[in-house]
């Protein structure tokens, strides 16, 4: 049990892939813009990544190592991502076109996003078996969904001050956004003993 909870809070505060990583920025820079589609976005990619997690550590210990075609592993996971990707646009667009229209792009971007496939990998180079693959990938999402929390709340206040005009929108973002990993930073010795 003491793993599990060092794996959470480990992949959600130290190892975030945002943060630590630098995975997954493309979404994260481009929806940081206001909360509510943050959040939306983090939800998604939550979901995304914990199931994605399941099915690829079942997909790899199921059919591809007993058969040898572990060489697979990125096409396999590819797949399995962009398939939950468009079963969740399918659920957005059917229950919110609005949240649909304010995630635009980056929501079909989540296929491609690498902390999606990075989470999925991360599990199989760990060895972690099927719970800490589980919260592996949601305490991941977790941690993308806090980030991009904090980033847009951020954003949304920077609109109210005065800002050189060469350091407006992705310039400051990415300012910002390495504060914040030096931020993280100081969680580094956290669970050591």
């Amino acid at each position: 049990m003491e793993k599990i909870v060092i794996i959470f809070f480990s992949v959600v505060l130290i190892n975030n892939f945002i943060l630590a990583k630098f995975l997954g920025l493309c979404p994260f820079l481009g929806v940081s813009k206001e909360s509510k589609a943050a959040l939306s976005m983090g939800i998604a990619v939550t979901f995304v990544m914990t199931m994605a997690s399941l099915v690829t550590w079942i997909f790899f210990y199921l059919f591809l190592v007993p058969y040898g075609l572990e060489f697979l592993q990125t096409l396999v996971f590819i797949l399995v991502i962009a398939t939950f990707v468009q079963f969740v646009e399918m659920v957005i667009s059917k229950t919110s076109p609005a949240l649909q229209e304010a995630l635009g792009i980056y929501l079909p971007l989540i296929t491609t996003n690498c902390a999606v496939l990075g989470v999925s990998l991360l599990n199989i180079k760990e060895g972690y078996n099927l719970l800490e693959t589980l919260v592996n990938g949601f305490g991941g999402g977790l941690g993308f969904t806090m980030a991009i929390l904090i980033m847009a709340s951020i954003r949304e206040r920077l609109e109210f001050s005065n800002i050189p005009e060469c350091m407006k929108g992705f310039p400051i973002a990415f300012i910002i956004t390495s504060m914040m990993a030096f931020a993280f930073f100081g969680f580094q010795g956290f669970f050591s003993k």
